[in-house]
């Protein structure tokens, strides 16, 4: 079956007890016994869930993977993998990613005996020059969460050491248009809050692997530490998902669209998009990417007076965390998403406060053009450049 078909089929069979079309929500903690230690396959609600089972077998099917753990956050799936590892073990991770993946590495983590480093993962001289005889696990995000940056993920396997798990966050992507597992990823990792759920209703994500034994340890960890989703928000997620193709597409559709329209302004410094023909590694993500997501990002002309003048311009681009949702965000990273990340550091990779996220939704393309259009033409200098 194709992508499709399987998002609103895989692991959605009807109900056994009442013929159900649709999952039920189940909607207890616990489950009543046979007989001592003998149940059906339900014992406790945070070990398995039958809704969140149904979401587990839908999103390991979109993945083309095997197995799929579903959690509470994407944040809850992150550490579930970073769990594979122990004290002693380094890690190497892509520099552009999202503050919050950066402060549990930095700030969490670092202090139980894992080391990160911190690389430019579009350079593969650099990416190999920090792997060391105690790496064990390459973390990479691609596209890259402000700067849309891409990683290249075969290359990346084939450069990891035997016994080192690669590991891709493809929320930004997501399964529709990227398929990292394919490329020699050995996990991937979504917040299925984003794109999957893709509605801004409900939190959670999931890690997707085909090997046996990673998905054995990442399942105990997520039962050993129980950040799992409840079934209603398994549910909406699960919803959410039957519709991520035809989301995607319009997604997309309208980010090449604002993504042209920014480019084509003089008060607009940069436009990071993967679909422009000037994105450092737009051919890149034409090998890799089935498309070219619905996420854009770009830096204004002048101080960061106007970036944040901008931020509450917009009439139909809300200001809010988060991405994804059918509706259309904005975001000034380092003041938002990205402020956990030290002022230098997020500088130095480019993430300044005149840089703008956006999460370009489903509407109406025009009334969306027309929306940054008069915010941008109401924050301009009146003696700076025009639109061309």
């Amino acid at each position: 079956m194709k992508f499709s078909t399987r998002a609103i089929h895989a692991g959605q069979d009807a109900d056994e007890t009442t013929g159900a079309t649709i999952v039920p929500i189940y909607a207890t903690s616990t489950y009543t016994q046979d007989a001592v230690g003998e149940h059906r396959g339900f014992d406790y609600s945070r070990t398995v869930n039958p809704t969140r089972s149904a979401l587990e077998t839908q999103l390991a099917s979109l993945e083309d993977a095997r197995y799929c753990s579903a959690f509470a956050s994407g944040m809850a799936a992150t550490s579930a993998v970073l769990n594979l590892l122990s004290a002693g073990d380094h890690v190497v991770v892509g520099d552009d990613l999202y503050g919050g993946t950066y402060r549990l590495f930095s700030k969490v983590l670092s202090r139980y005996g894992i080391r990160f480093t911190f690389v430019d993962m579009t350079d593969a001289a650099a990416t190999r020059a920090a792997i060391e005889p105690a790496t064990k696990l390459i973390w990479a995000e691609t596209p890259t969460n402000p700067l849309l940056r891409l990683v290249d993920i075969a290359a990346l396997a084939a450069l990891k050491p035997a016994g080192c798990i690669l590991a891709v966050d493809n929320t930004f992507a997501t399964p529709y248009l990227q398929s990292p597992l394919a490329l020699g990823a050995d996990v991937v990792v979504h917040s299925t809050t984003k794109y999957i759920g893709g509605h801004s209703d409900a939190v959670g994500g999931a890690a997707m692997t085909s090997d046996a034994a990673l998905a054995e340890t990442i399942r105990f960890h997520q039962n050993a530490v129980g950040g799992v989703p409840g079934p209603f928000d398994a549910w909406l997620t699960m919803r959410g998902a039957k519709t991520l193709a035809v989301r995607m597409r319009e997604h997309e559709r309208n980010a090449r669209l604002v993504a042209d329209f920014l480019a084509a302004r003089d008060d607009v410094a940069a436009v990071h998009y993967p679909g422009l023909a000037g994105h450092p590694q737009h051919e890149l993500a034409k090998r890799q990417m089935r498309g070219f997501g619905g996420m854009v990002s770009f830096a204004l002309r002048g101080d960061a007076s106007r970036a944040f003048a901008f931020a509450k311009s917009t009439r139909l681009f809300s200001l809010a965390e988060s991405l994804g949702g059918v509706e259309s965000l904005l975001s000034v990273p380092a003041r938002m998403t990205h402020g956990s990340i030290p002022v230098a550091d997020r500088e130095r990779r480019g993430i300044t406060d005149s840089l703008v996220r956006l999460s370009v939704g489903i509407e109406d393309a025009d009334d969306l053009l027309d929306d940054l259009r008069a915010a941008l033409d109401a924050t301009a200098s009146p003696a700076g450049a025009s639109a061309r």
